[in-house]
């Protein structure tokens, strides 16, 4: 905290800019102390907590921009590359991509406050291709509460910062060797966790390659797709049927009978598909793989895929499939 105030000391609201825009474009750096010691600091009247606020909202839509624009451009692809660089587990992506769904650009009024959600929404809605003007306008009213938060904290209790900076300063270089050790154990116990989550991944696979020899050789495995449904609902791999990975036993009981069981999703590691593939092995099921690559894999691999129907009337609203209809097309 001492150095911190020697920076924005020597920096002034510079530092406030780039500490969020760095944030927000993902780096593992904190930026909720900076936007508590301006405040505290603008409650001496040392700067004007309007434009505290104002240049980080400035520096979060920036950034979100930059997100909002890659998954325009390289769609999941993006939200993937997320999920491989984060020290979190693979179901961030699909957490934050169902918020997102349901919620639309709305729920970018409070993606700040939910750690690791908002660069995955705002990709969400590059994806999806919101319209940039929602976007900016929800964004910023999201930014705005995040940082006017932080800056009230350092306005309201700015006599426990400035003992914080005391304690701080007496403490010395052993004040900053136990910050650096709590963040290392931080790291840790995260990198410990994501090698525990991908020993869970360890089953079999099965190539997109294999799966359509096995088609086209009139073999009928149990396709199953475990993306969202509003994902499955626009295209699938042919005959596939949907199941929801959240309530995997309740499905599985109105599930066909099947030699095998073929999962697929959309997701780094194909861990969505693995947990469900898992869950149907205790089900009673005795031969379970998962889509090597997913449907992305099959995409690549210049494999057709199916549509949903939609109802001819303009605005009329999607036919959700039910049960018996996907198992008659199974």
């Amino acid at each position: 905290m001492h150095a911190l105030l020697a920076l924005i000391e020597q920096y002034g609201l510079a530092l406030v800019f780039a500490n969020v825009l760095l944030v927000q474009l993902g780096l593992p750096l904190p930026a909720f102390p900076t936007l508590i010691v301006v405040g505290a600091l603008a409650a001496a009247g040392l700067y004007p907590p309007a434009l505290v606020v104002a240049l980080a909202v400035l520096a979060s839509v920036v950034a979100d921009l930059v997100w909002y624009t890659a998954g325009a451009r390289a769609g999941r692809r993006v939200l993937s590359l997320m999920c491989r660089l984060s020290l979190s587990p693979d179901s961030c992506v699909r957490q934050s991509e169902a918020i997102y769904t349901r919620f639309g650009p709305p729920s970018l009024m409070v993606a700040k406050f939910i750690r690791g959600f908002a660069a995955i929404a705002t990709s969400m809605a590059g994806i999806v291709r919101t319209r940039t003007g929602a976007l900016v306008l929800f964004d910023a009213i999201g930014a705005a509460l995040w940082a006017g938060v932080g800056v009230a904290l350092g306005w309201l209790f700015r006599d426990a910062v400035a003992d914080v900076l005391a304690v701080r300063a007496q403490a010395g270089r052993w004040g900053l060797a136990l910050l650096l050790a709590a963040l290392a154990a931080f790291i840790a116990f995260k990198a410990w966790q994501r090698i525990q989550f991908h020993r869970q991944l360890l089953l079999p696979r099965v190539s997109v390659d294999e799966l359509r020899a096995m088609l086209d050789a009139g073999q009928r495995p149990l396709v199953l797709d475990v993306r969202l449904q509003s994902s499955h609902d626009e295209s699938r791999i042919p005959g596939a049927l949907w199941i929801d990975s959240r309530a995997v036993e309740r499905g599985a009981a109105h599930l066909p009978a099947a030699d095998e069981v073929i999962v697929y999703c959309a997701c780094p590691n194909e861990a969505s598909a693995v947990l469900v593939a898992k869950r149907l092995l205790r089900h009673g099921y005795t031969r379970v793989r998962a889509l090597h690559g997913g449907i992305d894999a099959w995409k690549a691999a210049g494999y057709g895929l199916e549509h949903a129907a939609v109802d001819a009337a303009p605005g009329a609203a999607r036919q959700q499939p039910d049960l018996a209809a996907q198992r008659t097309q199974h």
